[in-house]
């Protein structure tokens, strides 16, 4: 079932310390395989779903977030680690990572982006079209951030 204003969609963390609703359809519902994305969930993509960022209401404490980019942020929670969003600073959309859903089977993805980083070993045949990051505008400049980012430093 996609929410409505009526009808919200809930979610959360893992150990219940963050919760939310949205009220309004979920849209842009994607997989995203770019490297920012791959680190930032320690996944091969994050499943993300889109939301007016107006819809999006914080019901039970607020996340934490980190500036993964000079364009965009990371929600999460402090308690338990759980991804719970990512947002570009500049735009009224929120994404919320389809894992935290309460339903997460009501949000199907519709599009893969990313599509130059998707591991080799991923064997995905739900026939959805692939886009390379370059073909967006916004994500070519994020793209341009990712080459500049230093890989991690390992320390014991």
């Amino acid at each position: 079932m996609n929410p409505t204003p009526a009808t919200p969609a809930c979610g959360g963390c893992q150990c219940g310390a963050v919760r939310y609703e949205i009220h309004a359809a979920l849209e842009k519902i994607h997989l995203c395989h770019c490297r920012m994305c791959q680190r930032a969930m320690g996944n091969a993509f994050a499943a993300l779903a889109g939301s007016p960022r107006d819809a999006l209401r914080w019901t039970q404490g607020t996340p934490k977030y980190y500036a993964s980019s000079s364009l965009a942020r990371r929600g999460f929670c402090a308690d338990c680690g759980t991804p719970l969003s990512f947002e570009y600073l500049d735009a009224s959309r929120v994404y919320l990572t389809i894992g935290s859903l309460d339903d997460p089977a009501a949000a199907a993805p519709g599009v893969h982006y990313g599509a130059e980083s998707w591991l080799p070993w991923l064997h995905l045949q739900d026939g959805l079209a692939r886009e390379p990051t370059a073909d967006d505008p916004r994500l070519r400049n994020m793209q341009i951030l990712q080459s500049a980012i230093a890989p991690p430093r390992i320390e014991f």
